[in-house]
């Protein structure tokens, strides 16, 4: 965030000082909206949510530094009040107030910054944006100073949080954009507006919130539409294997890069070769030359994130061997997607439990079967359900069912009691799952005590599920130190 005055970030918001000494103390540190990561020099957002309200922690954010907390109700501490009353405010239009005042402080940010040369690039897809934007941040940053969010912050809160890390200094901002609902991408567009945008894919992702996939697609696309002009450096980045996608060029007034594996798109990937953990090499292949590339994140999936990275990076200035030395060179940077440990034993854990849908469980799977034939152990799956499927929900768990099956997956432990995960047992099963193969288990401590006692040596274990089925407590598990590790250890 680039310096301001408390007078400044009230106009702003447009909210009025309360209790404020000095309206022309500058902020000098970040917004935060979680009180116990205030730091001096910065602003509290007070956010009612569901298990607190912010307004009850303005006091410690003060007591840690705050210069004044942003609120929808004057508060015994220096204030920028964002309602007008009558007060105290309900906790549903204070977290509207709070969220408004939020985006209208990262939009003027974003705007004073893009004046002075910020690239803003957004990135949005039904699967796969956490990790391209970590490739795409890491690459950027050899270019210039870059900002990305931690992990997936990519709605209403965590997207113009991302955009207040922006300060003076930034070159590069790099923005996960997520959708609920048609109308949320343009919305969060429009507070710092890309001029690079990247659609990866339309998936089966919050199928249950759209209703079907050409909603969903109608949905991703608005990052595209709010693009400037081919004129003014707007540049769409379209996925060329995905029909969806690649037809979004219509809904753009910005320049179009198709990337992908396709012979026709613009940056695309030749001789895709794996490694033992399923870590890609290949070359890769752009307008302006070519480069080998051997990437360090597992699954082949990987290899196109990469090709989308590739392609932004191009438009930032990046050579083809700047490019393919800087993928070389990045690492997994967000926890549960793809996070590989291998044991003492070489048992090799793949956590891949943040979120799930049939798209990133097919490509998690693909990535268990190629490592397990490498590494010459067996393959074992824990999965559980993937969530907002809506009424498509049983027939995609089938379905996946009868993919790991198909797929030659060694052993299937399927987690929970919902219909869905009964669905993915079930479609295993009649796929021809012998028994024993595929077992259905009540919760994650019965799926880590039955892995635990029947793992061998060099087999491979993928854990992936909807982060609300709290999967990754199975791989956490498998991986905590046994007393025949230490027994085996010397001095």
């Amino acid at each position: 965030m680039i310096p301001w005055t408390l007078r400044q970030v009230a106009a702003a918001v447009g909210g009025k000082l309360h209790q404020v000494p000095d309206p022309e103390q500058l902020v000098t540190a970040p917004l935060e909206h979680d009180s116990r990561k205030v730091v001096p020099g910065g602003l509290f957002l007070a956010v009612p949510g569901e298990r607190t309200d912010g307004r009850s922690h303005a006091a410690a954010a003060h007591a840690a530094g705050a210069v004044a907390t942003l609120s929808s109700d004057p508060l015994d501490v220096p204030t920028v009040v964002l309602g007008a009353g009558p007060y105290p405010t309900g906790p549903q239009e204070s977290r509207r107030l709070a969220l408004a005042a939020l985006a209208a402080l990262a939009k003027a940010n974003a705007q004073a910054l893009v004046a002075r040369g910020l690239t803003v690039v957004g990135i949005t897809g039904s699967s796969g944006k956490t990790s391209t934007k970590d490739l795409v941040t890491q690459v950027l940053a050899t270019r210039g100073a870059t900002v990305g969010p931690p992990g997936s912050f990519n709605n209403e809160l965590g997207h113009p949080w991302t955009v207040l890390r922006a300060d003076q200094d930034t070159r590069f901002l790099v923005l996960e954009l997520a959708a609920r609902t048609i109308g949320h991408i343009a919305e969060l567009a429009q507070i710092a507006q890309p001029r690079i945008g990247v659609v990866l894919g339309v998936g089966s992702a919050h199928l249950g919130v759209f209703g079907s996939r050409e909603n969903i697609a109608i949905a991703k696309g608005e990052l595209v539409e709010a693009l400037p002009c081919a004129d003014d450096g707007g540049v769409a980045v379209l996925n060329a294997d995905d029909p969806l996608v690649s037809a979004m060029a219509s809904r753009t007034r910005a320049r179009v890069v198709r990337y992908g594996m396709a012979e026709s798109a613009d940056v695309r990937a030749a001789d895709v070769r794996l490694d033992p953990l399923s870590r890609a090499s290949f070359t890769l292949i752009t307008p302006q030359g070519d480069a080998p590339v051997t990437l360090r994140v597992h699954g082949e999936h990987q290899a196109h994130n990469a090709l989308a990275a590739a392609a932004v990076a191009a438009e930032c200035g990046l050579s083809p061997a700047q490019t393919a030395e800087a993928l070389s060179a990045a690492q997994a940077a967000s926890p549960r997607r793809m996070q590989v440990a291998e044991r003492a034993d070489g048992v090799v854990v793949v956590n891949d439990s943040y979120n799930a849908n049939p798209e990133s469980m097919r490509a998690g799977l693909r990535a268990l079967v190629g490592m397990a034939h490498q590494c010459g152990g067996a393959s074992w799956a824990v999965l559980g359900q993937m969530g907002e499927l809506g009424d498509d929900s049983i027939v995609l768990h089938d379905q996946l069912g009868r993919f790991v099956v198909r797929l030659s997956v060694d052993r299937l432990v399927v987690v929970g009691d919902s219909r869905s995960a009964k669905a993915l047992h079930t479609g295993a099963v009649l796929e021809g799952s012998w028994s024993g193969e595929a077992v259905l288990v009540p919760d994650w401590q019965s799926a880590a005590r039955l892995v635990a006692a029947e793992l061998g040596p060099r087999d491979v274990v993928l854990v992936k599920a909807s982060q609300s089925e709290g999967l990754w407590q199975v791989a956490e598990a498998l991986l905590e130190p046994r007393p025949s590790d230490a027994a085996g250890s010397g001095l």
